[in-house]
């Protein structure tokens, strides 16, 4: 800025001083005044989210609605793709390859179907997750409020559309004898556990998506591999029979494979604690904790990022 002096002349004005900014600081911080889009403390971050837990619920239940809107069986369709999708498995892998190996033709149908539902609760988490930011720039640009809400909503969508599917399995099993016991009592903690390993994996992805939207056409091909290697249509210790033990125990405890096992365990009467690796507990809780933690520290050092650019 400038200014005209009393002989005609033109005055500039004088540079910014330092004490300029410390002021604009001083008054910033007596009136709470913040940067716009800062990333707040984690604590202040988990307050805040915790306060929109109605809309995480909400907006994740619209989703889910809306998700089959357009067919005409509806929601019928949370249920029908992963049962088209386990009789696909069972055709290929069952009757063709044989892969029931270690187990009784009544056991395998229902050890497929749960393999095949749990791990689709993982994978379909992961892919709303990649998307959850890249996919919402709208909402992200137009609104404020923690960008967290995005992935653990949609992991919730997908915990809900599971719940769904498991009516079907319920039946399924107990058309192939195995009734309701104490051990079903089990699927709340495992599901629990599930759960936070999946928000926290969704929130991984969904920090990477945000940078590098092209995961989101890679992520099919890695989860794909991932099914194949966790045991989803054929018992591990029982088709590896002869293997070198480490690489048995390996594949058992990758995350995807404790979870389906920890539920095939629960509800199936022939799949004993014999196809369990040691500790399955301790590696279920562990997989929770540290991807649900590490992943939401990792998404939250993010935050300001999140829409920009």
């Amino acid at each position: 800025m400038s200014e005209t002096t009393h002989d005609g002349g033109v005055a500039l004005d004088a540079a910014p001083s330092p004490d300029d900014g410390l002021a604009a600081d001083r008054l910033a911080a007596k009136y709470g005044l913040t940067v716009s889009g800062a990333r707040p403390r984690l604590v202040e971050y988990v307050r805040q989210l915790w306060g929109r837990r109605h809309f995480i619920l909400a907006f994740s239940q619209a989703k889910l609605t809306a998700q089959y809107s357009q067919a005409k069986l509806g929601q019928l369709w949370q249920v029908a793709t992963p049962l088209l999708n386990a009789a696909v498995y069972y055709f290929i892998f069952g009757v063709i390859l044989k892969a029931n190996r270690g187990l009784s033709h009544d056991t395998y149908l229902p050890f497929l179907v749960t393999g095949v539902f749990v791990f689709t609760f993982t994978q379909n988490s992961v892919m709303a997750g990649v998307r959850a930011i890249s996919g919402n720039l709208g909402l992200v640009r137009a609104l404020h409020f923690p960008r967290a809400s995005l992935p653990v909503s949609f992991a919730l969508q997908q915990l809900q559309q599971l719940l769904f599917s498991m009516i079907v399995l319920f039946v399924l099993v107990v058309v192939f004898g195995s009734l309701p016991a104490m051990s079903w009592l089990l699927i709340v903690p495992v599901l629990a556990l599930q759960f936070l390993f999946n928000t926290g994996l969704s929130l991984i992805v969904a920090r990477m998506g945000a940078k590098t939207p092209d995961l989101a056409q890679l992520m099919p091909f890695i989860m794909r591999t991932w099914m194949y290697a966790s045991g989803v249509m054929f018992s591990i210790d029982s088709v590896l029979k002869g293997r070198p033990e480490w690489v048995i125990r390996l594949m058992q405890v990758n995350p995807a494979a404790v979870y389906m096992d920890l539920m095939r365990f629960a509800l199936i009467d022939g799949y004993g604690s014999s196809h369990l690796p040691p500790h399955v507990w301790a590696f279920a809780v562990l997989w929770a904790v540290v991807f649900f933690a590490g992943g939401f520290v990792y998404f939250w050092k993010a935050e300001e990022r999140y829409g920009r650019g």
